[in-house]
């Protein structure tokens, strides 16, 4: 158990550094709805272009596999340019890709569309690798796993409303083509826009404390990342914790119809829904477990529980599996911001570069979830969560190692 203080409880970031902190939150918001959209339109785009699932998913490849080419670049601007400015030039990198799915969908193509999706998550990529590490760094870094939590529980609120507002517009409304597409992603077009503003607005700590350590933005340090284990395997697990989170919300519509012939994709992205709001609390729940519980052995209890709901998915028994789909959600709340946080627990001036390998490893979304295409094509949908299941032992076993031999 993990006693805590009783005002870490009330007060995780530190008092001067709030008002960055509720602005960079807020980004969490928005990349959350990005992201939240992008499994609806996987079902969207096979239903109006007549593409297979295995297709489809060339939506994930080119979106997470921005997140692969474009971290680097993005702390390298860090380095030069600091949090501020890469935080500003993923936002126009956001903006810029919201608006070009507007000619692509008049045209309409796809793979113009896909290129639309890849300038959008370049510009996720610079903000996640600036804003998630800049977040554990706003105050004592013993509550950092907090901190992130908090502030990935706002990406989870994004996630969640994003198939509501889809499932109303791309399914509901009865629209032709693809102009309910064109509207959603002009409006976040002009919403980034406005965060670009406040950004460039707000005064922006560059160096930041951590305990009674100050990190700056141009700190160097000649140890290796990669020879110390906590790190190389947190790179590891994020990669199987997000190819197994993107995988579940790609395919969860196409579960869903199969198991469910009386719903419709509408109904089915409203369950989706449903899922991201479990998703949201246990953000929030795993948020206030940590005061009580070691944030890896939350880590490890989640895992386990996955491993198990997903094994009930793969039976699919009717209503019970899709239940346990739903139920996925929750237990997935916590990992990523958790791995993120205990791997770049320490690492010191290394926690620039740590952050950039960390968002690089999200390329497991662009991989993985094509081949949960590729078998749900041959054999169904049930038996490619197989895949989601091997995924969740790793992300076990990683909590599992940092609890008994990283401490």
């Amino acid at each position: 158990m993990q006693n805590l203080p009783a005002a870490a409880a009330v007060e995780p970031v530190s008092g001067r550094y709030r008002l960055a902190f509720i602005l960079v939150t807020s980004l969490f918001f928005m990349w959350g709805l990005s992201y939240g959209l992008l499994d609806v339109l996987n079902k969207h785009f096979q239903e109006t272009l007549g593409i297979t699932r295995a297709r489809s998913a060339w939506l994930q490849a080119a979106y997470f596999g921005a997140y692969f080419l474009m971290a680097m670049p993005a702390a390298a601007l860090i380095g030069r340019g600091g949090y501020k400015s890469t935080i500003l030039c993923g936002l126009g990198l956001f903006a810029t890709g919201a608006l070009l799915v507007i000619p692509s969908t008049l045209l309409p193509s796809f793979p113009f569309f896909l290129g639309a999706m890849f300038v959008i998550a370049s510009g996720l990529a610079f903000l996640e690798t600036a804003a998630n590490p800049y977040v554990t760094l706003l105050g004592d870094a013993t509550y950092s796993e907090r901190r992130l939590n908090l502030s990935q529980s706002f990406n989870g609120l994004g996630q969640f409303v994003a198939p509501l507002i889809a499932a109303q517009v791309l399914f509901d409304t009865g629209s032709a083509g693809h102009a309910p597409v064109r509207a959603i992603y002009a409006a976040i077009a002009g919403v980034v826009l406005v965060l670009a503003f406040l950004t460039w607005r707000t005064a922006m700590p560059e160096g930041v404390a951590v305990g009674n350590t100050s990190i700056k933005t141009g700190d160097r340090s000649e140890s290796s990342l990669w020879s110390q284990p906590r790190f190389r395997f947190g790179v590891v697990a994020q990669f199987f914790y997000v190819a197994a989170q993107v995988g579940v919300g790609a395919f969860f519509i196409n579960y869903v119809t199969e198991q469910q012939v009386d719903f419709t994709s509408a109904d089915a992205a409203r369950l989706l829904s449903a899922g991201l709001l479990c998703f949201l609390i246990g953000r929030f729940a795993g948020t206030a477990l940590m005061t009580r519980i070691a944030p890896e052995r939350l880590l490890i209890c989640y895992a386990l529980i996955n491993v198990a709901l997903t094994g009930i998915v793969i039976a699919s028994i009717g209503r019970l599996s899709v239940i346990a789909l739903v139920g996925l959600f929750f237990f997935m709340s916590i990992m990523f911001p958790t791995i993120f946080a205990l791997a770049v627990k320490n690492l010191g001036a290394q926690t620039r570069r740590g952050s950039s390998l960390l968002i690089m490893s999200i390329v497991g979304g662009a991989i993985v979830p094509w081949f949960m295409g590729r078998l749900a094509d041959a054999h169904g949908m049930a038996p490619a969560f197989l895949i989601p299941l091997g995924c969740f032992l790793v992300v076990a076993a990683y909590g599992w190692k940092v609890a008994s031999d990283w401490r």
